[in-house]
């Protein structure tokens, strides 16, 4: 099984320019992005909980939700 490409990911919350927040995501062999835009830091933190949520729920899936969907054959 593969990992999820967001389970090694370090998060971390940013005040951007414009004075709202954002969260930079670094993934290990992958230039970091930074997503935006949250009006406060409990909301970006927010944003970082749900989505470790949603890593590991999909990495303690016994489903490999990285497969190459393989064509059905005709019915």
């Amino acid at each position: 099984m593969r990992t999820h490409p967001y389970a090694e990911a370090a998060y971390r919350v940013v005040q951007l320019t414009d004075g709202r927040f954002g969260v930079e995501v670094k993934i290990p062999d992958s230039f970091p992005t930074t997503v935006s835009s949250f009006d406060t830091e409990m909301a970006a933190e927010a944003w970082i909980a749900r989505n470790k949520q949603r890593v590991s729920e999909q990495s303690g899936s016994p489903q490999n939700r990285f497969r190459r969907a393989q064509p059905r054959p005709p019915s």
